[in-house]
């Protein structure tokens, strides 16, 4: 596949006047315009790349494999694709949710195209298992939504919404989320979902090897602080950072936070990066 077919099926968008690029990788059943509230703010000292999963956005569902996509190695290959089709060797990726996860994935194979990962939200395992480890959720809960997914394609999106967007003050939040979930193809979202809330990549975590920052919410019924915690511990070079905000969507929901800890992080980084040349 050329570069311009890579950047056809994942809707590739490039703009900013920096040289670095900071790639954003959206959550299950959503889309970049997700992060419309954040990444301008990175535009004038970065390169933003944002992309759609295939199946999800405005991607090109005519690409879309059910075997590739059966679990996340499928949509990590897609991020390196499009790290070669931008020539990058020192990306920025900025993860939410399984984006997250699947970051992580992309840099262990190929960690010379990542410099920092940034991870809102991310969980190795949904599932919880006692007592050594807490998800957030048992297995027969996850099942139960998979059903749901299987007999009614939009009462799932209406349940499952207010419960990862958090927030019931702002119910437009919510009603957003839901409006992304019922544009996903019905099959697509419901193989998505099984690759993601039934995965297990604990094991997987002791082989990054680019440094990250893990912003954990408050409230986040999603990725509990256990699950956060859990990867920090268990990930080389993981910084944490507890976030004010609340609820699994911070990048819609606090914004001004998000853009807030993602900058100091990175200037952080790059002052330890000027003193680490300067030895």
């Amino acid at each position: 596949m050329d570069h311009q077919q890579i950047f056809v099926r994942n809707n590739v968008q490039v703009t900013g006047s920096g040289t670095q690029h900071l790639i954003f990788a959206h959550g299950f059943g959503c889309g970049q315009n997700m992060w419309r509230f954040v990444a301008p703010a990175f535009e004038e000292q970065y390169k933003v790349v944002l992309f759609d999963f295939v199946g999800s956005g405005k991607s090109d569902i005519r690409a879309y494999n059910p075997v590739r996509y059966g679990d996340l190695d499928g949509y990590a290959q897609d991020v390196l694709d499009i790290c070669e089709a931008l020539e990058t060797r020192d990306a920025i990726l900025v993860g939410h949710s399984v984006g997250a996860m699947i970051g992580i994935l992309a840099s262990i194979r190929r960690p010379e195209y990542f410099e920092r990962l940034i991870l809102i939200g991310p969980s190795a395992r949904y599932i919880n298992d006692l007592p050594d480890y807490i998800g957030g959720f048992e297995r027969e809960d996850l099942l139960a939504l998979l059903d749901m997914m299987d007999k009614n394609d939009q009462g799932w999106a209406s349940y499952l919404a207010p419960v990862i967007m958090g927030n019931p003050g702002r119910p437009q939040l919510s009603a957003e989320l839901e409006r992304s979930f019922c544009a996903t193809d019905p099959k697509v979202a419901r193989r998505f979902a099984e690759a993601t809330f039934l995965s297990d990549y604990r094991g997987e975590l002791g082989q990054v090897k680019v440094p990250s920052l893990i912003l954990q919410c408050a409230e986040d019924v999603i990725a509990p602080l256990e699950a956060g915690a859990y990867i920090t511990h268990h990930m080389p070079g993981g910084e944490f950072q507890l976030m004010d905000a609340t609820g699994h969507c911070p990048h819609m929901s606090h914004p001004e936070e998000t853009i807030r800890l993602i900058q100091a992080y990175l200037a952080s980084a790059g002052s330890a990066r000027k003193a680490e040349l300067r030895r």
